[in-house]
Formats: structure tokens, C-alpha cells, sequence
């Protein structure tokens, strides 16, 4: 998939260089050549190569300090992504909190004064919280304690900055949209905190959308697909091609046993970078929005719509007044193009629609009753950054929540039919930690409708079973919270 051309290597790198103001600009080697394009490979042995590339890969680990009560379970998650099993620190001179160790992970040094990228899940803290140390070993043994630049839960990139006395040995970053099915790749990182390795494999495949199976609801998945082994600690690690440049962050795996069956997944270098950039000028990641739901086609369906392929995004719903209502957009319609980039599936219209800039105009070429349509449409606004301002209910102690919006709607996938209140944040010492998740919607309390926090607290009951009904994960349910 080629990205388009607002979110080129060149800039990106030259918004970056305008706009950054707080934080030190971005400054990266970039070779755009293809691998193909590269003479004298090596036929033999990649050592030189890896030499090359492995001083730009770091260790990272994670700690939180948390309550003497909570304990740490380990979902499914640690496998998927490749996290190290936690491990508990005792706090010298506390019985009532101690420091978890969250993990170990991996990190790319990107530019020679200090940039790591990683993954957001490598340096995401117990139930959402922001870890309370980072702390960063290079290769040579040197650590740092790292400062969190930014993170973007919706495409798995975390960017860090560590302060050193001398130059860092930065990676060279190579064009994702040039790699191909079959190129040499290695997945370089700290497996297993067994210290600095890497395995050898191909890109099996490209643009691996799994639906948000990987990410969660609402991400922007476009993996690269390799069967280089990665392992328990390769996430937010390097994955380069045969001359040694970064061609992708390794991320996850599919695997039931947690170890690798060939089946690893890693975020191109280019969306990295795209993300990177702006977290670092802004904090936030701009995205484009339309303001519709989208599905696949399926046989059937296009059969019933006229249609010799299942390619396209079904509009299933258009919000009313967004871009895509004001523009001309219908429900039926199916969108085939986004200016000249083809849409194959519901996912990757959300993905392109989301790399182009709030307020660019863009071209819908759409089939609308078996004739084919282009609309010119206005992008709105999807930040990377919403529900920034948490309210706290004095009844709900340790539960962060905020009245649903439409910025709030969109920026978590929650359909337009649920009204309530979002749960923001839950405390790791909340009495109700094990009841109430975050990004649960509350609907209603005792049976009635609830949109504000003063309806909250109105509805609540002391020295009692209080009944809310939620929404979470696409369900609703009964949820029984004593007060």
C-alpha cells in the first residue's frame, strides 16, 4: 500500500522541522532505495549488516509502584504482544506499595540525540495508567531513565527521549512502501531479557489488516507480516532488511503457546515515523474523518449490489451533519477510491481516510445504484488525543469519567446509539477495580439513564447494591456495584 503523499518521508520530516516547538525536532537518516536497487549484497554470512544495525536496538523495562493489594494477572495480551512476564520489587521501608515490574520490551534508537520509538504497549501501565519509570539499556550496557514523549494507543507506537553526553548510534530508516513479499528481514530486540538477538526470516505478506483483533476496536492496523522468530520481549524492537535499515517495529505475534510459530507482525517504518513526528510537535496524531460506519462486501452482498468484485467499503450509516453527510455521501454507497488510493475493505478506508490531514479535500469515488460517483469531501477532525479531561465522581472513588461526546464516540469506536458516561481511568486502588473497566460506557443506575456526572452521583445509592447497566467490548450488560 502506498501511503499518500502528505505523509511522505520528506514531509514528515519537514513539518516536523517547522512545527516543533517544546521538543527538539526529529532528525533521521533515511535511505529510500529499494533492496533490489542495493549491489553487493552478501551471500553468506549478514554479520556485517547486523553489526551494523543492532548498536540502534535497546532493552526496556517497565516498573509501577501499586498498592500491597492488587495483584498483577496475565492476560492473553502478554503472549500476543511478546511481553515478559511481571515481576515484583518490593518498595525498601513499605509494607503498603510496592514497584511491579511490568515487563521487558524493546526499543529503536531513531535519531543521535535520543528518540526511541517502541510500542505503546511496552510502556503502557497497569489499567491505563502512565508506567512510573523507564528505564533504557543500550547495548554496550549504558542505561538511562527515559522521558514518555508521547503515545498513540491506535496504531502501537510509543516515542521516548533519553538525555546523553555523546551521540547515539541511530538507526538508518529505509521506505516501507518499497518492501516486498519475499525480502530478507531481521527481527533484532531483547527476547525473553536473554540481551540483544536476532532472527532471520522473509515478509510473508503486506498489509495485514486483522480488524482490530491485535490492536483493539477503533486501531489502524497495516502490519508487515514476516516469520523471523519474535518472542516474549521483541516488542517495540527493530525488524530490518539485508542492508540493515528499519523497515518496521515489531509488535506482535499469532501464537496459542506464546512462543513464535512463524506468524509475527510489525508496524511499517513510514507509519512509525508519520506517528513519531507528530507526537513529538504536538503530542496528538491528526487524523482525518468522514463521519460514517463502514462494512465489507461479501459475496452475497455484492451479488445483491450489482458488483463483480468484493472490493469497497459498504457505507452502512452516515452520521448526520460530518463531512461525509455534508458532502454527499448515502448509505448503500460503496467507496472504492480515496483520491488514487483503492479501498479494498472497511479497515483500510479507515486507515487512509485517517493518514490525510483534518480539513484536506479528498475525492470519494463511489458506486451509488450501479453508477460510479466522485464527491469531493472536506476531511474533518479525529484527533489522536481525546478525552483529555477526566472527572472524578466522589461516589466512584478512583474512577476517572467523562459525559460521552461525538470527539469521544469517534476516537473510541462507540456506536451513536449508546448515550451514558464514559469510565476515562480506574484507579489500581479503587474499590471497584474488578467491576468497572475503562472505556465502559455507564448507560444507566438503578434504572435510570444517566449522561453527566451529577447524574451519577444522584442516582447512586449508599449502604446498598446499586444496578448499572453498561456498555463495553460491543455488549451491554448488568454490572451489581455496592457503595
Amino acid at each position: 500500500m502506498k501511503y499518500a503523499s502528505c505523509l511522505s518521508l520528506i514531509s514528515i520530516l519537514a513539518s516536523t522541522l517547522l512545527f516543533a516547538d517544546k521538543n527538539p525536532p526529529l532528525n533521521v537518516n533515511v535511505d529510500s532505495k529499494s533492496i533490489a536497487k542495493i549491489a553487493d549484497m552478501p551471500l553468506v554470512s549478514y554479520a556485517d549488516i547486523l553489526e551494523k544495525a543492532t548498536p540502534s536496538v535497546v532493552a526496556i523495562y517497565t516498573s509501577q509502584i501499586v498498592s500491597a493489594r492488587q495483584s498483577l494477572t496475565l492476560p492473553e495480551f502478554y503472549r500476543q504482544f511478546g511481553r515478559s512476564i511481571p515481576r515484583v520489587m518490593p518498595e525498601e521501608g513499605s509494607n503498603r506499595e510496592r514497584k511491579e515490574r511490568l515487563g521487558v520490551g524493546s526499543g529503536v534508537i531513531i535519531s543521535a540525540d535520543g528518540y526511541i520509538v517502541t510500542n505503546y504497549h511496552v510502556v503502557q501501565g497497569m489499567r491505563g495508567r502512565e508506567v512510573d519509570e523507564i528505564l533504557v539499556r543500550l547495548n554496550d550496557g549504558t542505561e538511562y531513565v527515559a522521558t514518555l514523549i508521547g503515545s498513540d494507543s491506535k496504531t502501537d507506537v510509543a516515542i521516548l527521549k533519553i538525555e546523553a553526553n555523546a551521540s547515539l548510534p541511530a538507526v538508518t530508516l529505509a521506505d516501507s512502501d518499497l518492501l516486498r513479499v519475499g525480502d530478507i528481514v531481521f527481527a533484532i530486540g531483547n527476547p525473553r531479557d536473554l540481551g540483544l538477538t536476532a532472527t532471520q526470516g522473509i515478509v510473508s505478506a503486506l498489509e495485514r489488516n486483522r480488524g482490530g483483533q491485535i490492536l483493539g476496536a477503533g486501531s489502524y492496523e497495516n502490519f508487515i507480516q514476516t516469520d523471523a522468530a519474535i518472542n516474549l520481549g521483541n516488542s517495540g524492537g527493530a525488524l530490518v532488511d539485508a542492508w540493515g535499515r528499519l523497515v518496521g517495529i515489531n509488535t506482535a505475534i499469532v501464537s496459542s503457546s506464546g512462543g513464535s510459530i512463524g506468524l509475527g507482525f510489525a508496524i511499517p517504518v513510514n507509519m512509525v515515523l508519520n506517528v513519531a513526528s507528530n507526537l513529538i510537535k504536538s503530542g496528538e496524531v491528526p487524523r482525518g474523518m468522514l463521519g460514517l460506519f463502514p462494512d465489507d462486501l461479501n459475496r452475497e452482498m455484492a451479488d445483491a449490489f450489482g458488483l463483480e468484485s468484493t472490493r469497497g467499503a459498504l457505507v452502512n450509516q452516515v452520521q448526520e451533519d460530518s463531512p461525509a453527510s455534508r458532502g454527499g455521501i448515502r448509505h448503500g454507497d460503496i467507496i472504492l477510491k480515496i483520491d488514487e488510493r483503492e479501498i479494498d475493505s472497511a479497515a483500510e478506508l479507515r486507515l487512509v481516510v485517517s493518514q490525510v490531514l483534518p480539513g484536506t479535500k479528498v475525492a470519494v469515488t463511489l458506486i451509488r445504484r450501479g453508477k460510479t460517483m466522485v464527491l469531493p469531501i472536506t476531511l474533518g477532525s479525529l484527533t489522536g488525543k481525546v478525552g483529555t479531561i477526566n472527572t472524578d465522581s466522589s461516589a466512584l472513588k478512583g474512577v476517572s469519567l467523562q459525559p460521552l461526546n461525538d470527539e469521544l464516540r469517534d476516537g473510541y469506536t462507540i456506536p451513536k446509539d449508546i448515550d451514558g458516561v464514559l469510565v476515562m481511568e480506574v484507579e489500581d486502588d479503587s474499590p471497584f477495580v474488578d467491576k468497572l473497566e475503562p472505556l465502559t460506557v455507564i448507560i444507566e443506575i438503578n434504572g435510570n439513564a444517566v449522561n453527566s456526572i451529577d447524574g451519577i452521583e444522584e442516582n447512586l445509592v449508599v449502604n446498598r447494591q446499586n444496578r448499572f447497566y453498561v456498555w463495553a467490548d460491543g455488549k451491554k450488560r448488568f454490572v451489581i456495584l455496592k457503595l
